[in-house]
């Protein structure tokens, strides 16, 4: 679903800008090495081909000292260290000037991966100012934002090439990144890592709001769900209850389990799914009733819901916004 592209070759980022300019130094590196190599391998056969009255039958031909095979080998291998000792030395440049965590960052994440989401906590130094969200991060332009990377289950990648390369997160192992977007908009970021069966709907998106804009979310985030207003939406809240509350936590309520994205703010957010499906009524009527057919291999059941159960449960959650 996600339409926002996956684009390594353009920077929205402090961090991305630096290896811009030497992922298109590799790829042209790349682009020329095959040229020659198929140019060469055209020329040889033609020249074979030629020494033997047109045929292009080909047989092994010993490789001797002092031959031209050898004399091309090592001017090969002579030319080819000249851009690879480059790439070496602006690698080791690129690494140094982005690695390491910032320590100016006034914002600090604990984003945690797991089959097939992600969990994202923003940290305070007063705890009833942190809050939990899902596969959807928010960020204030022109800042730094420190990442605490961990692996949930097994080994993940956090990639946000627009902003960011990537960083594996290990179970029992504190990753560090970080984040920074010089201008608003919508960045794709994507589990680099396989990770298991729905490892490619493994997504999610960097929204980089301008401070003021990121301020009002933030502080909207930390509200508590809103109370039910209708008779339906007050029935869904009991099913979400009892039902949704054994994975989801939704503030306010007595769901409180934290082993599934936080639901607090559900249709606040572009997609569900982790980036799979559009958020709408619709489509989460067909992720609760059908997710194992929509993504299997999920840890999402099938919920098998009456349809006067799904009808109060969607008009309950259409309100978390």
């Amino acid at each position: 679903m996600n339409t926002v592209p996956l684009n390594y070759l353009s920077a929205a980022g402090e961090r991305a800008q630096t290896t811009l300019p030497l992922t298109y130094w590799t790829i042209g590196v790349a682009v020329v090495v095959c040229t020659v190599i198929a140019a060469l391998l055209v020329a040889a056969v033609r020249h074979s081909a030629a020494r033997r009255g047109g045929s292009i039958e080909m047989r092994n031909a010993p490789l001797v000292s002092g031959g031209r095979g050898i004399k091309w080998i090592s001017v090969g291998v002579g030319v080819s260290l000249i851009p690879l000792l480059v790439t070496l030395v602006w690698t080791m440049v690129a690494l140094a000037k982005e690695s390491g965590p910032p320590g100016d960052a006034p914002l600090t994440l604990d984003i945690t991966a797991l089959q097939w989401w992600w969990q994202v906590q923003y940290d305070a130094a007063v705890p009833d100012q942190s809050f939990i969200t899902a596969n959807e991060i928010h960020i204030p332009v022109g800042r730094r934002v420190l990442v605490r990377l961990h692996g949930g289950d097994v080994i993940h990648s956090f990639w946000v090439p627009q902003l960011a390369g990537k960083t594996d997160l290990i179970p029992g192992q504190v990753n560090v990144a970080w984040l920074q977007a010089a201008r608003p908009g919508r960045f794709r970021g994507q589990c680099g890592e396989y990770c298991g069966f729905q490892h490619s709907h493994m997504q999610f998106e960097v929204v980089a709001d301008a401070p003021a804009d990121f301020e009002r979310w933030r502080a909207h985030q930390l509200e508590d769900a809103p109370a039910p207003m209708t008779p339906e939406q007050a029935r869904g809240l009991q099913v979400v209850e009892y039902r949704c509350g054994l994975c989801h936590e939704v503030r306010g309520t007595t769901a409180g389990a934290i082993t599934a994205p936080d639901l607090t703010h559900l249709m606040s957010r572009r997609t569900i799914a982790a980036g799979m499906l559009p958020t709408g009524v619709g489509t989460l009527g067909s992720w609760i009733e059908a997710a194992q057919e929509l993504k299997p291999g999920t840890l999402m059941p099938d919920q098998h819901l009456s349809a006067n159960e799904l009808s109060d449960t969607l008009a309950y959650l259409e309100t978390l916004r």
